[in-house]
């Protein structure tokens, strides 16, 4: 039996708001986690609803399984998957990035500097590589890149040379709390209250997983899978995801005229692929009674080319 560790999800009513739930509709949970949005998505459905939630996890995956309600789907693959839904068959996507609490009060999973544990990282811990394992042979160049682009550290080279300088000594990084020492060492200044190995786990987990690559895809195929007024919901953690999210949103709700192309000025312009409708973050009663959520951004669009509708949300608009 999995042990209780709890989750809170984050931005739940807003997220669940923004979709605009149609009773008989057919929804997308591209991240199940441990369930907090598609239950309450469930809630509003009727019995003709569906909803469809993917999760590379094998305990969210079993966790989903167990609500055994005939209008839930579950697969057990990444969210970039989406693509393989049906052309324009979805009212609402809604996508709550990054990793669940679950996944990071476990010390077996790896996730976290908190506790000691295998040096994994892996949202799907039955196959690829663990970042112990990518960690055995990589080399100082290619561990530096990837803590520089996916943690934004400014001491990649420094944490990539100890790495290294490790492993040729005989004693390759094994464990949590050992990148954890190893990263506090060759790290000189952090900022107030952040564990110096804060970074570097965000960018192994990032880069272990993939999750920038199928972020991307994900968005890409949303387009295809939405339905004419069909929400995107996206909810991101750091600032990479969510300015991977905001770009997104912004090419295909920008009007695009070639001004080189002959005539450019009688073109009518394309109709545009999404309207963005708005960019929420927790309010202060949510930040103060889960911390986790203080860094969270949901921004929303709609698949369609309409005047803007309200959109309006509770939590601080900023």
């Amino acid at each position: 039996m999995e042990p209780s560790w709890s989750h809170t999800t984050v931005l739940l009513n807003e997220a669940i708001e923004a979709l605009q739930i149609n009773p008989d509709g057919h929804y997308v949970d591209a991240t199940y986690g441990r369930g907090g949005h598609t239950r309450l998505i469930l809630s509003r459905l009727s019995a003709n609803g569906r909803l469809t939630v993917f999760d590379k996890d094998p305990e969210a995956v079993a966790h989903a399984l167990a609500l055994a309600d005939p209008r839930l789907s579950v697969r057990h693959e990444g969210f970039s998957a989406l693509g393989d839904l049906p052309s324009a068959s979805a009212n609402g996507v809604l996508m709550d990035l990054g990793v669940s609490s679950p996944q990071i009060d476990n010390p077996a999973r790896g996730f976290s500097f908190r506790g000691d544990g295998p040096l994994d990282m892996r949202m799907d811990n039955t196959r690829g590589q663990s970042v112990a394992q990518w960690l055995a042979s990589a080399d100082t160049p290619t561990i530096a890149e990837v803590i520089r682009d996916h943690g934004e550290e400014r001491f990649a080279v420094p944490i990539a040379k100890a790495i290294v300088a490790r492993r040729q000594e005989g004693r390759p990084v094994a464990s949590t709390a050992e990148l954890a020492a190893l990263v506090a060492g060759a790290v000189k200044t952090r900022e107030p209250g952040q564990n110096p190995a804060t970074r570097t786990f965000q960018a192994f987990r990032i880069f272990i997983n993939a999750e920038l690559e199928e972020l991307q895809a994900a968005l890409d195929a949303s387009l295809d899978v939405l339905m004419p007024q069909g929400r995107l919901v996206v909810i991101s953690f750091h600032s990479l995801e969510d300015r991977i999210v905001k770009q997104f949103i912004a090419r295909h709700a920008r009007e695009v005229v070639d001004r080189r192309a002959p005539g450019w000025m009688l073109q009518g312009s394309a109709p545009l692929a999404l309207e963005a409708l708005g960019r929420v973050r927790a309010g202060a009663q949510e930040i103060a009674a889960n911390p986790r959520s203080r860094s969270a951004v949901m921004r929303v669009a709609s698949r369609t080319d309409v005047p803007k509708a309200d959109f309006s949300v509770r939590g601080s608009q900023a």
